[in-house]
C-alpha cells in the first residue's frame, strides 16, 4: 500500500540513486570502450568532435540533460500520453518501412541531411508504455484470451514494423515482453512452450544429419520427437496432477522406441523416425479422448502443444531454407557448427573471441589493444564493442562490467516490486526485460554463445539513437518510481 504524505516530496530526494550511480557508471566505461574501440592512432586526440568517442561524448552529454527533463516532468504525462507516444512511434516505423536510404542492408534509419534517427529504439518505451497503460486499466486480466490478445497485438504490432525495415535484431527484442507478461500472471505453459520451440530448432537443425547409430534414422528428429512425447507426458504431471499416468506413458514411450531402436540396429534397418510419428499420433489421440471424456481442457491443450511443436519443428527446416535471407541462414548456420566460416559469416565473432582471449587476466589497457587498433573486429564500437572490453580490461574488467549490469538488472526488479500501482509495475518490468536481453544476445554474440542479430549493448555501443532510447527508457521508470509515495487525487 502506498505511503500518504501531505505534500510533494522534491524528485531529487525521493529518486533511486543508486540506480543513477550505475547508469553513470556505465557510461564511463562505455565511454572507454568506445575510445578503445575506434582510437587510432594518426587521430590522437580523443575529444575531438572529428572522432567517435568525441561525439559520444556529446550523446553522453545529451543522455544525462534529456533524464534531467525527464525527472523533472510530472509523472502522470506518462500515462496520459501512453497511447499518444505509441502512436506517434507507430507511424513513425511505418514512414521507416518506405525510406530511400538503406545503411547495411536494413531501412531502419531516417535520414535528414546529417542527422540519422533509428525509431525502432525509441518504440521500445513508447510501447512498454502502451503495454502499462492497457494492462493498468479496470478489469484487466491477462487470464482472459481477449485481454492477453490484445496485449500480444500491442508487441507484435512495432514488431511487424521493425521486420518490414530488413531489422530483424531490433524486431527480436520484442520478444522480451513475454517475461513481463509472465511476472504479471501468464502461463508459464506458453514460456515454456516458446522455449521448446527453440529447443526443437536448435537440436533438429544441428543433428538433422546425423545418423543414428547405424540405422537411416536422423538422430535430429529422433531426439526432437522424443523430446515432444516426454515433455507431453510431463504436462499430464504438472497439469493434470495424474503422476500415475504420466509415469506410465514415459514408461510405454520408452520401451516402445527402444524396441524398435534395437530391431532397426540389429534385425532390419529403417527409419525410426516413422515410429516416432506414429507414438505422438497416438498420443494425441489419447490427449483428446481424455480431455473430452473426463471435459478436462488440460488434456486437449496438451495434445495441441505435441501437435504444434510437430507443426513447428517440420517447418522450421522450411523456414530456414526457404524463407530466411541467405546471410541470416548462413549465420545461424555457424552458429549451430554445420558451418565454419571464418573468414565470412564466422568472421566477427572469431575474431572477437581472438580479441577477448588476447585480453588474458588483466587485460592489455586503455588504447593498447592491438586487435582493436588494427580493425580486425567490424562492428567493434557498435555491436561488438564488448569484445574491447575483454581486450582492453581483460577477465576482471569484463566481470567487472558483467557485475554492473547484474546491479542493475538487480535494482530494477526491486523498483518494479516496490510500485504502488500496476502501471508503473509493468513498465519497471518491461525495462527491465529489454535490458535483460540486450545485454544476454550482445555478450552471447561476442562470445559465439547466441545469434548474431545485430543489437547494440547499452549505454555502451556507439550512437545517439540506442544511447537515447535506453536513457528515456530507464529514467521515465525512475520518475515513476520517485513519485511511488504521493497521495492520487
Amino acid at each position: 500500500m502506498a505511503q500518504k504524505t501531505d505534500r510533494k516530496a522534491g524528485v531529487f530526494q525521493s529518486v533511486d540513486w543508486w540506480t543513477i550511480l550505475i547508469y553513470v557508471a556505465l557510461l564511463v566505461f562505455g565511454w572507454m570502450s568506445v575510445c578503445g574501440a575506434s582510437y587510432s592512432f594518426s587521430e590522437p586526440d580523443i575529444l575531438s568532435l572529428s572522432t567517435r568517442s568525441g561525439m559520444q561524448i556529446v550523446w553522453i552529454g545529451t543522455s544525462l540533460c534529456l533524464g534531467f527533463v525527464l525527472l523533472m516532468l510530472d509523472d502522470r504525462y506518462y500515462d496520459t500520453f501512453a497511447y499518444v507516444a505509441y502512436v506517434i512511434m507507430l507511424a513513425l516505423l511505418f514512414i521507416t518501412i518506405f525510406n530511400p536510404h538503406e545503411i547495411k542492408g536494413s531501412k531502419s534509419w531516417l535520414v535528414i541531411g546529417s542527422f540519422r534517427l533509428q525509431p525502432a529504439e525509441f518504440a521500445k518505451f513508447a510501447t512498454s508504455l502502451a503495454l502499462a497503460k492497457f494492462m493498468s486499466t479496470y478489469g484487466y486480466s491477462i487470464n482472459r484470451m481477449k485481454d492477453f490478445f490484445a496485449s500480444c497485438a500491442i508487441v507484435l504490432l512495432p514488431m511487424g514494423f521493425i521486420i518490414m525495415q530488413k531489422e530483424t535484431g531490433s524486431a527480436l527484442v520484442y520478444l522480451c515482453f513475454f517475461l513481463m507478461f509472465y511476472r504479471e500472471g501468464m502461463p508459464g505453459s506458453i514460456l515454456f512452450t516458446g522455449l521448446a520451440m527453440v529447443a526443437y530448432f536448435v537440436l533438429g537443425i544441428r543433428y538433422e544429419q546425423v545418423m543414428l547409430w547405424d540405422t537411416p534414422t536422423s538422430l535430429g528428429k529422433f531426439v526432437v520427437l522424443l523430446l515432444i512425447q516426454f515433455f507431453s507426458a510431463g504436462m499430464v504431471y504438472t497439469y493434470c496432477d495424474d503422476k500415475r499416468k504420466a509415469f506410465r506413458l514415459s514408461v510405454i514411450i520408452m520401451v516402445v522406441t527402444m524396441i524398435f531402436l534395437l530391431f532397426s540396429e540389429y534385425v532390419i534397418p529403417f527409419d525410426i523416425v516413422w515410429v516416432q510419428l506414429l507414438l505422438c499420433a497416438a498420443l494425441i489421440g489419447f490427449f483428446l479422448y481424455q480431455g473430452l471424456s473426463s471435459r478436462i481442457n488440460n488434456y486437449l491443450y496438451i495434445a495441441l502443444f505435441a501437435l504444434g511443436s510437430i507443426i513447428f519443428f517440420y517447418s522450421a527446416s522450411i523456414v530456414l531454407n526457404k524463407v530466411m535471407e541467405p546471410h541470416q541462414r548462413t549465420r545461424i548456420n555457424v552458429l549451430l557448427g554445420l558451418d565454419d566460416d571464418k573468414d565470412g559469416a564466422g568472421y566477427n565473432v572469431h575474431q572477437s573471441v581472438i580479441a577477448i582471449g588476447s585480453g588474458g587476466l588483466k587485460g592489455k589497457g586503455f588504447l593498447n589493444g592491438t586487435q582493436t587498433k588494427l580493425k580486425f573486429v567490424p562492428e567493434q564500437d557498435t555491436d561488438f564493442i564488448f569484445c574491447t572490453v575483454g581486450e582492453e580490461e581483460g577477465f576482471i574488467g569484463s566481470a567487472g562490467v558483467l557485475l554492473l549490469f547484474l546491479a542493475l538488472i538487480l535494482r530494477l526488479i526491486v523498483l518494479a516490486e516496490r510500485q504502488p500501482f500496476k502501471f508503473g509495475r509493468v513498465y519497471g518490468y518491461c525495462v527491465l526485460s529489454i535490458f535483460l536481453f540486450h545485454v544476454f544476445i550482445n555478450v552471447g554474440m561476442v562470445l559465439g554463445l547466441t545469434p548474431v542479430i545485430g543489437i547494440p549493448l547499452p549505454f555502451f555501443s556507439y550512437g545517439g539513437s540506442s544511447l537515447w532510447g535506453f536513457t528515456i527508457l530507464l529514467f521515465i521508470f525512475l520518475r515513476i518510481d520517485a513519485s511511488r509515495n504521493l497521495i492520487r487525487t
